[in-house]
């Protein structure tokens, strides 16, 4: 038996695929005996059998181009964990007599019967835009690609059984229990049935997580399906086979994937006709001897158990042509296995395996993949018991203060634990005698920052000194971080000249060390490193990598599944490393700034490879397509194909181009240069301006500034920027100690963006610090961090207290020379400006303490006697029947949302203040016909039983004053003013009241 890498892969294309490329390729010869793969690469497979494709991807979503492609256009099941996400493919190439080919089952045009296609409405469950003639023909019903779709099938029966008795294809989603049950006790009805997918993780959750199946058994009723020739029950809960499947005995693919399967009935022998099984991902522990009288068995799948034996019958599967054995816990394999004369390729890899059988010899034809098997190895001995002394050795600890930045570290090793979460791991011996240590935390400043695209900070940069000493055993730098959705964490270092990524190891902190509230310990990024440097904490776009060799092989992307390349073999001479990235894209941001609400774009690919070369051949890229749009109902005069310049931050439209065709559920391209690739569905026709536009606002975050003064001091004030999603929440711990105006409204910035804030009007800086430059204080913006500085405030030279100053934000560098209008208006050329918020350095009185009481205001009178006026009372009074109406009432009066929203924060635990403040701010600066403008404002609010009550008190006051005026006998000289009942126009005095011109 020959044992050797294998240097080739000649898996033949799917039909659909090589339409798509016009190209046919021939298949390679094989060479005689029996060969055998150690270490990473591609297992060749029988080429009378080239069409059966192989199993689970290769750790790090590496899958050889020899094995199985599951996607869309296939025409086989894969046994792959990434690649099962496609159902199905196997119902249309076994069903011989029913379909011609997959790529037919996916571009099947659609001819609904007009006597209902137009009728029926099956909103809910599906979605409004979904036609019937998109999920039913003739022959196939698709229910699997909308959520609760299976809900869809007791609808459709109840309306047009007559159209589903002819049913031969019946694809369902497991992922809703109640649609489910509803749609199983229709399933025994539709007799025709040749193929039936009732599968989890079709769809996916906001999270990005995959929807798992609710399936636990089927009705008994499913006996009755006797057309029956392919079952796939992958990705849901069956905890045993159910008994009604052994009933159908012309069940030839049996699919039943990631289930919770630990044995298999005595009797599957029953089910004769069967020719491909999978049982990938189940918790099996052995098979039963019945097992051997599937006589018509060609592939087995068994990978991914805990098997940790097989039957000897397994011997007489006599057309058993591929076996997949890989990621069990078996340690020999039975002779009779020699008797498997049909048998091409057995895969039993990641096994403890450390003997092949002699028997194997006899068959000249078979390849074996053997990887991460002990062959050759004695077995392995139990572990010793410790000794007293390891029972007893253990590391001493060391816990530091914030003003503890040394420390000394001793041959014995120590686990010093630094402020903020972060832990240092000295094993014993690493030092030869004892170092003293030191650690402190940088400003996040550019020059300790090194960001690569759609990089997010986790962490201040650590520095560990002295960086010149050299460590005998590693040592272990644990890095503390705020968790990133959907992204990894790695840690970066700088040695001083350039930067690198460590291999990083993501733990919890330890429970007796927390930076915490309640004890929860921190989030660690570990590494471990030899000398001493900088270091800090950075979340990126998970990275996916393999080596592309002449023999081919294919990437899968482990964050979408769904995203694979494919490299053919002879597409490259030399090997060459490849990078794939996948950013997922909001669809609402999308809508939001291209303007078209139908607008939908698929994840956006970031590939890249070492070195950067064409391809001698055409590579396959998968991806899916936009979320919402199936191949049913894409327009493909709206489907467009981006490539992206990531150096010119450019987009050029490539669908003219490249052949893109259309799947189900994917899309397909080929392309010989790496670079970015994206697919969008909209109806824009200058798209390319459109993407660059959507890219740029993808690397912003919408934030707000806060400033706030200490209610104690006033002069210490808090400035900070925040993402919006955290202002809230932070405005709430800091409302007990600050105090200050309402958060700025939204702003754009990047990450690692410099802005400055600036003190102005009257205000300046009282002490010198290093990030304060030219009167302004410099800030980076790291969505992740705090990005907070307190500083105390002083009057400006030349200034008196009180100062009704303002901080203003600035991005970029230091503005200069602002005009005085933009100054006070805060636009025109002053395009560097971002937010200004007031803030107030009240006076001091006589012992030198701040005068912090709030301003009383003065008697509040609208209008005069003479025609008659509203007095402080009054307004009282009617603030008390105002309550949540008075931002309604506020607008009507003129005022700005600025206004209403500062005073809501101010008052934002007193309504009847709120209230309060904001009549009183508008009295102050009503102007003449103030009440007329109360009046008014009322009604246009809705409450016109405040507008007559105010009516009501002016009418009396008139008819007051002019009494008073009769019995002083001056009516003559106000008769002018008793004549006129309309209410004059008041004006504000110089004291602050509302008096009459």
């Amino acid at each position: 038996m020959e044992r050797s890498s294998v240097d080739g892969a000649t898996a033949d294309e799917e039909d659909g695929d090589r339409a798509a490329r016009g190209i046919l390729r021939t298949d390679r010869s094989e060479d005689e005996g029996v060969e055998v793969t150690e270490g990473r690469g591609v297992v060749y497979q029988d080429q009378e059998k080239s069409r059966r494709k192989t199993g689970p991807t290769a750790p790090g979503g590496v899958v050889d181009e020899g094995q199985a492609e599951r996607d869309e256009s296939s025409a086989a099941p894969s046994a792959s964990p990434t690649s099962l996400m496609d159902t199905c493919a196997l119902s249309i190439s076994s069903l011989s007599s029913a379909s011609s080919s997959s790529s037919n089952y996916h571009h099947t045009d659609f001819f609904p019967s007009s006597s209902y296609s137009s009728v029926l409405s099956l909103t809910p469950p599906l979605p409004p835009s979904v036609e019937l003639s998109a999920v039913l023909t003739d022959t196939r019903l698709t229910l699997d690609v909308y959520r609760g779709g299976a809900a869809a099938l007791p609808l459709l029966w109840a309306s047009v059984p007559g159209q589903l008795r002819g049913l031969q294809y019946l694809r369902l989603g497991s992922e809703d229990a109640a649609g489910l049950d509803g749609a199983l006790g229709v399933v025994p009805h539709l007799t025709e049935l040749r193929s039936l997918a009732v599968r989890g993780h079709c769809l996916y959750d906001s999270q990005g997580d995959p929807l798992p199946g609710l399936l636990t058994t089927l009705p008994s009723s499913v006996s009755s399906l006797s057309h029956l020739v392919h079952l796939d029950l992958s990705f849901n809960q069956l905890s045993c086979l159910p008994s009604s499947l052994l009933s159908i005995p012309t069940l030839s693919s049996l699919l039943l994937c990631y289930n919770r399967l630990s044995a298999l009935p005595p009797d599957i022998g029953l089910l004769s006709s069967l020719t491909y099984l999978s049982l990938l991902g189940n918790e099996l522990v052995s098979l039963p001897p019945s097992l051997g009288q599937l006589k018509a068995l060609q592939t087995l799948d068994v990978s991914h158990n805990v098997l940790e034996h097989l039957p000897d019958e397994i011997g007489s599967l006599e057309e058993l042509v591929r076996l997949d054995l890989s990621q069990n816990k078996l340690k020999w394999l039975p002779e009779t296995m020699g008797c498997l004369l049909s048998l091409r390729e057995l895969v039993i890899y990641s096994n403890d395996l450390r003997l092949i059988p002699h028997c194997l010899k006899k068959l000249p034809l078979l390849k074996i993949d053997v990887r991460d098997n002990p062959l050759g190895q004695p077995p392995t001995p139990p572990p010793l018991p410790p000794t007293p002394d390891q029972a007893e050795t253990k590391i001493p600890e060391l816990h530091l203060g914030f003003n503890q930045h040394s420390f000394c570290v001793s041959s014995a090793g120590c686990h010093v634990f630094l402020p903020g979460g972060a832990e240092l791991l000295f094993p014993p011996g690493c030092l030869v005698r004892t170092t003293r240590l030191e650690w402190i935390e940088k400003r996040p400043e550019r020059k300790w920052v090194w960001l690569e695209e759609h990089d997010i900070l986790l962490s201040r940069p650590l520095e560990l000194r002295p960086h010149g000493i050299t460590f005998l055993k590693p040592v272990e730098v644990c890095v503390p971080y705020h968790r990133r959705k959907r992204k990894e964490v790695v840690v970066r270092r700088f040695d001083g000249q350039s930067w690198s990524t460590l291999p990083t190891d993501l733990r919890k902190g330890s429970e007796s060390h927390s930076c915490h509230p309640g004890g929860r310990p921190a989030r660690l990024a570990c590494c471990s490193v030899s000398q001493f440097s900088w270091f800090m904490a950075v979340s990126r776009l998970v990275k996916d990598t393999c080596s592309v060799s002449p023999t081919g092989v294919m990437l899968v992307s482990s964050s979408d599944p769904g995203i694979k390349l494919h490299f053919p073999p002879d597409c490259t001479v030399q090997t060459r490393t490849i990078t794939l990235q996948v950013l997922q894209v909001s669809e609402s941001d999308v809508q939001a700034l291209c303007g078209d609400p139908q607008a939908r774009v698929s994840p956006l690919l970031c590939l890249s490879q070492t070195p950067n070369i064409h391809f001698l051949q055409p590579v396959k890229v998968q991806i899916p397509l936009p979320p919402g749009v199936t191949g049913h109902t894409v327009d493909h005069t709206c489907l467009h194909l981006l490539h992206g310049d990531p150096t010119a931050q450019t987009w050029t439209d490539i669908t003219s181009q490249v052949s893109l065709c259309v799947t189900h559920l994917y899309a397909i391209f080929y392309i010989r240069h790496f670079s970015w690739y994206w697919l969008w569905y909209t109806t824009q026709h200058y798209v390319s301006g459109v993407a660059r536009k959507v890219y740029q606002r993808l690397k912003q975050f919408k934030v707000q500034f806060l400033v706030l003064q200490r209610k104690a001091d006033p002069s210490q004030v808090l400035l900070q920027c925040l993402p919006a999603n955290k202002v809230e929440g932070r405005v709430q711990s800091l409302s007990e100690q600050y105090d200050g105006p309402q958060p700025s409204e939204l702003c754009d910035l990047l990450e690692g963006e410099q802005f400055f804030a600036g003190f102005e009007r009257g205000l300046d800086i009282s002490t010198d610090r290093p990030d304060c430059v030219q009167g302004r204080l410099c800030f980076m913006f790291y969505s992740s961090l705090k990005n907070l500085k307190e500083v105390y405030i002083c009057p400006a030279q030349g200034q008196e207290r009180p100062v009704r100053g303002q901080v203003s934000y600035y991005r970029g560098e230091i503005p200069s020379n602002l005009p005085e209008e933009v100054v006070q208006k805060r636009k025109g050329n002053d395009n560097q400006w971002l937010a200004t918020l007031p803030l107030r350095l009240p006076a001091l009185n006589s012992d030198n303490s701040y005068i912090t009481e709030e301003p009383q205001y003065p008697p509040l009178n609208l209008g005069d006697p003479e025609s008659g006026y509203l007095t402080e009372a009054n307004l009282l009074s009617i603030s008390l029947q105002i309550g949540h109406d008075w931002r309604v009432i506020g607008i009507n009066l003129g005022l700005s949302y600025q206004e209403l929203d500062r005073i809501q924060y101010k008052h934002r635990d007193n309504l009847g203040a709120l209230v309060l403040d904001m009549l009183f701010l508008w009295a102050r600066s009503a102007g003449p016909g103030a009440v007329s403008k109360l009046v008014a404002a009322m009604m246009e609010s809705g409450r016109r039983d405040l507008a007559e009550e105010i009516e009501d008190i002016v009418s009396i006051g008139r008819r007051k004053y002019s009494l008073s005026l009769r019995r002083l006998g001056l009516e003559a000289e106000g008769s002018s003013l008793v004549e006129n009942p309309a209410v004059d126009e008041p004006s504000l005095g110089t004291d602050g009241c509302l008096t009459l011109e």
